[in-house]
């Protein structure tokens, strides 16, 4: 019975742990979300990878994302769209299908840069900081995961604001929105404890005489 009780108690303690976690991040980082127009300028926009179909097209949530970085560009808040997103596989490659969006909505090739390497948040803005020297950034996603994508970005020492990207309404949202509870305890045990050390290369400053 002491053992059961011990279990009960520490499965309780989790679950008011990761509630509380995710209820104080969409807390703290709400000042920091803004929409485009208003968002505060920064030299450049972290546009995070989702879906892609087998034949090239970006998944609802993937476009939004890039659409709504593509006007942030053109609206002069941001110089530079950093791609981040998947390319493990051979027939799979996140940020050049995202690069192709952006181009044929009129972005100049020469002020996207992509990040092969951005398989999971941490990843992406990790590699941010230390690949590509981004130390001021808008985060570009959908508000179920901007958040979080703030708070690591936060964490992992990026000066960085939100726009979210939420231009419809998205098949099983609520589904994302669940998944964020487990994903953003995730992240918190990431940056405070295990700090892993992702896929890693030379460095590839987006602004390197400056």
């Amino acid at each position: 019975m002491l053992i059961a009780a011990i279990l009960a108690s520490v499965l309780v303690a989790g679950v008011l742990f990761v509630v509380g976690l995710r209820a104080w991040t969409d807390w703290r980082y709400t000042r920091d979300t803004w929409a485009p127009a208003d968002v505060p300028a920064r030299p450049v926009a972290i546009v995070f990878g989702a879906g892609v179909y087998p034949d090239g097209r970006l998944s609802p949530i993937l476009a939004d994302r890039v659409a709504t970085a593509v006007e942030l560009y053109q609206t002069g808040k941001v110089r530079k769209l950093l791609m981040t997103g998947d390319n493990r596989f051979a027939d799979y490659n996140e940020p050049a299908h995202m690069r192709t969006y952006a181009l044929n909505l009129g972005v100049p090739d020469e002020d996207i840069v992509l990040d092969y390497a951005g398989r999971r948040t941490y990843d992406s803005c990790y590699r941010a900081r230390h690949i590509f020297g981004v130390d001021e950034a808008i985060l570009v996603t959908q508000s179920y995961h901007l958040d979080r994508a703030l708070f690591t970005a936060d964490r992992l020492g990026i000066d960085a604001v939100g726009v979210a990207a939420d231009k419809r309404h998205y098949t099983l949202i609520r589904h994302y929105w669940l998944r964020e509870l487990a994903a953003t305890a995730v992240a918190w045990w990431q940056v405070t404890v295990s700090r892993p050390l992702p896929v890693m290369g030379e460095a590839l400053p987006i602004f390197p005489t400056e």
